[in-house]
């Protein structure tokens, strides 16, 4: 195999479901989705618009988990692909830039609450960024940062996902699943990439592989946003 670890974002990918607007439709004040097409317009970053919806919410933490755990799970297929990853050496990680505080109670009623998980959080209505670059202020989790990490602690680094968010990590990464939006912006970037539909997709692609593209990794991620000039 070719790829010494994998990194997989949760919303929309690990879980088939964005689970952070599903929260902000059930209990968000007014539009939200203003602010993601702030982003798009490059009005905002990623951070800037999750802080700001993440204010909207009127609910309690334990109300939107409750509804969260109700409604949504992993995708079917990926526990399986857990286990063939494990049964491989392979080391996971579930990278998420929404709201965060969802991610391991979803995947400890999916049995897989062990896996490593980099995620914001919401405390006290607030969003907090554990895992964020120590500059940039583009996004809340830094997935460039992670790609990067994992490219140096384990040779290479496989990036699943689906959205704008994940455009970061694609960059940085050795291989690429995408689907959905990420398909148009790998495209865009100049990405080589793979599509996806189920995490059985991901594995044979893994399985197959004969050479990794490696990374674009342009010297200045095009997420870049220094405080400073906010």
């Amino acid at each position: 195999m070719f790829i010494a670890s994998v990194l997989i974002d949760f919303d929309g990918t690990a879980c088939p479901f964005d689970v952070s607007e599903e929260l902000l439709t059930a209990f968000g004040s007014g539009d939200w989705r203003r602010y993601d097409d702030a982003v798009d317009r490059g009005e905002l970053g990623l951070r800037q618009a999750a802080e700001r919806q993440a204010a909207m919410l009127r609910a309690s933490r334990d109300e939107m988990l409750a509804f969260a755990l109700e409604r949504f799970t992993v995708d079917e297929t990926f526990p399986a692909f857990v286990a063939w990853a494990e049964s491989k050496a392979l080391p996971i990680a579930l990278i998420s830039d929404g709201f965060g505080f969802y991610v391991r109670p979803i995947l400890e009623r999916a049995g897989l609450g062990h896996l490593n998980v980099m995620t914001n959080d919401l405390v006290d209505g607030k969003l907090r960024h554990p895992y964020e670059h120590p500059v940039c202020v583009g996004c809340g989790t830094c997935k460039m940062r992670a790609a990067v990490r994992f490219r140096e602690e384990y040779g290479s680094v496989a990036y699943v996902g689906e959205g704008q968010s994940d455009r970061y990590g694609a960059l940085y990464s050795d291989l690429v699943f995408a689907n959905k939006d990420l398909v148009r912006i790998c495209q865009q970037d100049g990405v080589p990439y793979r599509t996806w539909e189920s995490f059985d997709d991901v594995r044979t692609g893994l399985e197959s592989i004969e050479e990794a593209p490696g990374p674009v990794a342009p010297e200045r991620c095009p997420g870049w946003r220094d405080p400073r000039e906010i």
